[in-house]
């Protein structure tokens, strides 16, 4: 009877001491995000902003012999892929499904702009540029107030890079006319 008892505790000793030692985080079954809708929006939109930014800054630099809108590509391709794999850690975090896309309004943009070439290209390029930092500032300006202090966290961080390309592009933009 002893060694039934000592087979018993040492079996539960054992499967305690087991079950403790798994110090992964629990799984989420449900494969539910962990963002509300605001903050999906957000994190797509800013996702698909980021990738545009950055494949049109590559065709900015095959296509201008301005040295200021090449140092502007190269500007925008560095900070919107750190921001972009910053919201791409995010996205992760928040179980949000993720799709890395450029929507055909976009693909369309960025066609147009490859099309031309010399100061129209450069008009074009930088007029584009001038619009779609409106639409991200306007975009990361709506987060301020989300219930997710990561998405409020990263959208005031990144706020004032996106409004510093703005004021570049702009000063870009009124040399070339």
């Amino acid at each position: 009877m002893k060694k039934v008892f000592f087979y018993l505790a040492a079996v539960a000793i054992m499967s305690t001491a087991y079950s403790c030692q798994d110090a992964r985080k629990g799984k989420n079954y449900n494969d539910k995000t962990l963002a509300d809708d605001e903050a999906i929006n957000f994190i797509k939109k800013g996702l698909e902003a980021g990738l545009t930014e950055v494949k049109a800054a590559g065709v900015a630099k095959t296509h201008s012999s301005n040295a200021r809108i090449i140092n502007f590509a190269n500007m925008m391709i560095a900070d919107h892929t750190r921001a972009g794999n910053e919201l791409k850690k995010i996205e992760t975090d928040k179980m949000v499904d993720d799709r890395d896309t450029i929507s055909m309004e976009h693909q369309k943009m960025i066609a147009g702009i490859s099309a031309k070439s010399g100061v129209e290209f450069d008009k074009a390029y930088m007029e584009m540029m001038v619009d779609d930092h409106q639409k991200a500032i306007k975009l990361f300006k709506s987060v301020g107030d989300n219930t997710s202090g990561t998405i409020q966290e990263f959208a005031a961080k990144t706020l004032p890079t996106l409004q510093m390309h703005l004021d570049s592009a702009k000063a870009i933009n009124a040399a070339l006319k």
